[in-house]
């Protein structure tokens, strides 16, 4: 098996049996990149020299028999909006000056650190990591590495891409009203949100209890893995939650057969494609099947659109209120529409989001006490036309109308993780959502396994 084909448990595998080496390994990743991603474009930045001689480091480390955590050896790629030492992070944006000190790592980037990851480089975002596909002026436009003519979703689409291109076989990405799930099902691969606070955070994100931080990878068993890592523990972060008393990858065996299991293909509201929802009806039966006691049923709560858009045109404000003068001028059209909105809104109307965000909570929380997760689409599309905010020729004016099983449960704040459910007959993936109550991320990644499993031979 080629080491660009592996995930990262088989690397850590193989690493441990002498039968690769993390400088083998990274050496793939690099060529492969160097020679695909100038039409993807998943990276903005690749340091090759600085991820040899980390590789080297690490390869030592396993020569002596002292790994050094989990993953050492294993590349991985960062978004760039978490900041990572001696690499600039210009978060899409070409406001952000290049040339300032860069010396400090997240909590994120800190914990892969400490872990002997190498860091093969930094992946593409739209500015500020606005919206749900991935293009900026200063990036340019990221395109699905399964079909190049369509996007990869967004914000996270350089890490999706990365990943489901063989650039390593995982990334870390941000969530804050889907921006990792909803690339990770246009582009096949494993994407995890988990409950907010569960990975912290620094700096503080303008978008509050909305944003959160993730793993995508190919397999639940890595976003498990790599999970254990980020979620340890940082003072930066007062949100953050108290380090977890087990760990991820081992709650990957608990028995889920006989769960109760909601299946909610529209929200109560939702036009869903009919490929599509085909596609997830035929993955939920087979779930059914395998011993998962599904019920069709809806939450309750009525399209939060509005409270979302609120809140995030609140951040959004409120981050680039201390950009430098002129970065007005600079910025993506469709981003100084939602600052000009932002700066508009009162204290009232903030607070009155907030609320709305409680209620979705509280009855999300009243459905949990039956159902133990929620099963529903990831995205009710696939994958359109690379370049475009919205999906050309549809209704929506606006990046989360197309989006409307996602940014729900970041109002929440609940875990949710987006999984392969098959393919369309074009070939494009469709993914499956499930999600689970606050602090459940365990049960999410459990059930999540299982269905990777059932759902492993499902074509479209």
């Amino acid at each position: 098996m080629k080491p660009t084909d592996m995930t990262a448990v088989e690397m850590v595998t193989a690493f441990s049996a002498g039968e690769l080496s993390p400088v083998e390994a990274t050496r793939a990743v690099l060529d492969d990149i160097a020679e695909r991603d100038r039409t993807i474009n998943a990276f903005c930045l690749v340091d090759e020299e600085r991820a040899l001689e980390q590789a080297r480091r690490s390869e030592e480390r396993w020569r002596t028999g002292y790994a050094k955590g989990l993953l050492d050896g294993v590349p991985i790629s960062i978004k760039d909006i978490f900041l990572t030492k001696d690499w600039p992070t210009l978060r899409g944006s070409q406001a952000v000056d290049p040339d300032q000190a860069w010396d400090v790592d997240s909590p994120a980037v800190a914990r892969l650190r400490e872990d002997g990851m190498v860091f093969v480089g930094k992946t593409t975002t739209p500015e500020i990591a606005w919206k749900a596909v991935t293009d900026s002026a200063l990036y340019g436009i990221t395109r699905n590495p399964l079909d190049t003519t369509k996007t990869a979703g967004g914000s996270s689409g350089g890490s999706a891409a990365a990943v489901a291109a063989g650039f390593g076989p995982c990334s870390i990405g941000t969530d804050g009203g889907g921006s990792i799930r909803i690339p990770a099902a246009f582009c096949g691969v494993v994407g995890f949100k988990p409950t907010h606070g569960r990975i912290p955070l620094f700096p503080a994100s303008p978008f509050g209890p909305l944003a959160h931080a993730g793993p995508i990878t190919r397999t639940v068993e890595d976003a498990a893995l790599l999970l254990d890592i980020l979620a340890l523990p940082d003072p930066r972060d007062p949100t953050a939650l108290a380090p977890p008393v087990m760990t991820f990858r081992g709650a990957l065996d608990r028995e889920v057969v006989g769960l109760g299991v909601a299946y909610s293909k529209t929200l109560g509201y939702v036009s869903v494609d009919p490929e599509v929802g085909d596609i997830v009806d035929r993955a939920v039966r087979r779930l059914a099947d395998a011993g998962l006691a599904v019920t069709d049923a809806d939450p309750g709560f009525d399209d939060p659109l509005e409270a979302f858009d609120v809140l995030w045109a609140s951040g959004a404000a409120a981050m680039l209120k201390n950009f430098p003068d002129g970065t007005r001028d600079k910025v993506d059209p469709g981003l100084g529409r939602v600052w000009e909105r932002g700066e508009k809104l009162s204290a009232v109307e903030y607070l009155d989001a907030r609320a709305v965000a409680a209620a979705v909570g509280i009855t999300m929380g009243t459905f949990h006490m039956t159902h133990n997760v929620l099963l529903t689409p990831a995205v009710p599309i696939t994958a359109f036309e690379a370049g475009h905010d919205v999906p050309p020729g549809s209704s929506a004016t606006t990046w989360p109308q197309w989006t409307p099983f996602s940014y729900p449960f970041n109002l929440s704040q609940q875990p949710a993780i987006s999984i392969p459910a098959g393919t369309t007959a074009a070939g494009l993936p469709v993914g499956l959502q499930i999600v689970g109550p606050r602090h459940s991320d365990d049960l999410v990644l459990a059930v999540a396994r299982f269905a990777e499993y059932v759902l492993a031979d499902q074509k479209g």
